[in-house]
């Protein structure tokens, strides 16, 4: 029988808070381990670990099935030792480790001295402990089938009610299922890799070579295997990174990597639709659902049946959309706009966001289910700055595309591509592509040179650094591109005097063999302050 007794006393609001907080900061460091989490018996010790660290908890087990399906095993436990861990065998319908497995649902036993399905096996809890021992287990449940159970003894005073235990195990119940899930998927995969791949290095190279993802630093090569090892499970993917840093490529990637590559990869912009629309895009309408319904409609998850739906911008999602989102997410059904009949999809979802969410998660803008729904695996996108030894190849990239769109062969100097490594790009790759664009197009003699960079970009490492050194003092990540940057200044000036001594300071003919203009010449000019000779009183020297 399964029960949650009541108690008489309300928890008070201070206890709430400190509940609550518990709670996310638990969640919080198990959603970062199963992100980047390698060995299975490891994470799983971990994860007991926090719920004891964050919430006091004395003694959990995470009860599995074996690998003959006839048994279930401690897999991993805290505050028992070895020896009561290898006594923690039953059988599928035995005790209430049998009956929460058999069943699928929770069990609760405020007092394990008067349940008599309370076998002790492990002999960790003595009979005649002082003091009342309550023990709850949750099923882990995997495709909607059960793998093993979670228990513990109780998280929370006796003030807080055991619909809050249940609730929080539940929770970490779930995640623990997706970890088990991802990781026999990715074992799985590794282990026909391995057979299929004559060396790391081929391997590596066909990595880094696909879906136009360029870049060979440790930051990419990092991203791209966290991609191959999760491309063929159906696990959620949250994509985290500034703008513009190719989140979409990578969930691409994701999709032409995976078994759904033949299906639709849809893609929705959760920031460019109010929430009304957005949940019509999402889900679809039925005829007169609204006014301008004139027909039915599918939705964004009907059209992605079979293949993987990418939702940009998931931060900027309205609470009443998450709130069907996670249901969706978690039956993997849901209905259209004034319809009435179920529709059950397959699909996988990749989210992405630039803001952080966690944050938004305290300030109470976006669901912590939904979070923790969203956030099996989190990758990570570097900016551009933390990665400038790729961008000599994306600049080459860029430039063949857009030779190829415009019918042009421009190339780019070695002073212009040097500066360019060193710029910040608040903009990342996306900033860089326009760039290229916008340099390929307006090239009149089939060579960028560092004049013809535009000067807000070329003042923008002495505003950074400026602005740096104010708040923070010296920064030392700017300090190399500072020094680059100062030195091709000191080059394009050395070249508009030697132009303009050459040409008696006959600013046409200088501009024509610097391939610039009049205007641009007159703007170096004043830019670098320099002055003809005769008014300095010095025919030697330029001085500024």
């Amino acid at each position: 029988m399964n029960y949650f007794p009541i108690h008489n006393r309300k928890p008070s609001i201070e206890d709430t808070l400190k509940i609550l907080n518990g709670e996310l900061a638990a969640l919080y460091e198990i959603s970062k381990l199963i992100g980047t989490a390698i060995s299975l018996e490891k994470s799983l010790s971990e994860i007991l670990h926090i719920l004891h660290k964050v919430l006091n908890m004395q003694r959990a087990t995470m009860v599995l099935l074996d690998r003959t399906g006839k048994q279930l095993r401690i897999r991993t436990s805290y505050g028992l030792t070895a020896e009561e861990q290898m006594r923690g065998v039953y059988n599928l319908d035995e005790g209430i480790i049998g009956k929460v497995f058999t069943t699928s649902l929770p069990f609760v036993v405020p007092d394990i001295n008067k349940e008599p399905l309370f076998l002790n096996k492990t002999g960790a809890r003595p009979r005649f402990e002082k003091g009342q021992i309550s023990f709850i287990g949750v099923p882990i449940m995997i495709l909607q089938k059960p793998a093993g159970v979670l228990t513990v003894d109780r998280l929370f005073g006796p003030e807080i009610s055991f619909e809050e235990d249940v609730k929080f195990l539940t929770v970490v119940a779930t995640l623990v299922a997706q970890f088990l899930q991802l990781n026999d998927e990715i074992n799985l995969k590794e282990e026909c890799l391995i057979d299929e791949n004559r060396s790391l290095k081929a391997e590596l190279d066909s990595i880094y070579n696909r879906h136009n993802i360029i870049g060979n630093s440790k930051a990419m090569r990092d991203v791209l295997t966290i991609v191959e090892k999760v491309a063929s499970t159906n696990a959620t993917v949250l994509l985290l990174g500034e703008s513009g840093t190719g989140k979409e490529l990578v969930a691409r990637a994701i999709h032409q990597t995976s078994p759904r590559k033949e299906k639709g990869f849809i893609k929705v912009n959760c920031a460019a639709l109010p929430e009304n629309l957005l949940e019509s895009e999402l889900f679809g309408h039925e005829k007169g659902a609204f006014t301008g319904a004139f027909s039915a409609r599918k939705g964004r998850f009907e059209l992605a049946d079979g293949g993987t739906l990418f939702l940009d911008e998931i931060g900027e999602m309205g609470l009443n959309v998450q709130a069907k989102l996670l249901r969706v997410l978690q039956e993997q059904r849901f209905e259209r706009l004034g319809g009435e009949r179920t529709i059950e999809v397959d699909v996988r979802v990749i989210a992405a966001t630039n803001r952080s969410l966690e944050q938004a998660v305290i300030n109470g803008i976006f669901r912590t289910d939904l979070y923790y729904r969203l956030n099996v695996v989190p990758i990570k996108l570097p900016p551009l700055r933390d990665r400038p030894e790729d961008i000599p190849a994306l600049i080459g990239h860029f430039l063949d595309k857009s030779n190829a769109r415009n019918h042009k062969n421009v190339k780019i100097s070695r002073e212009a591509l040097q500066f360019l490594q060193g710029y910040s790009w608040p903009g990342n790759v996306r900033e860089l592509q326009n760039l290229i664009e916008r340099l390929v197009i307006l090239s009149d003699r089939g060579y960028i040179r560092l004049s013809d960079i535009p000067s807000v970009i070329q003042a923008e490492p002495e505003l950074i650094t400026n602005q740096d050194q104010k708040a923070n003092g010296t920064d030392n990540a700017w300090k190399g591109r500072t020094n680059t940057y100062g030195k091709l200044l000191d080059l394009e000036k050395n070249r508009i005097e030697e132009a303009l001594i050459k040409h008696g300071w006959v600013q046409v003919r200088a501009a024509r063999e610097l391939g610039i203009t009049q205007r641009q010449m007159g703007y170096k000019i004043k830019k670098f302050g320099l002055k003809p000779p005769w008014t300095q009183g010095s025919s030697d020297h330029l001085k500024n």
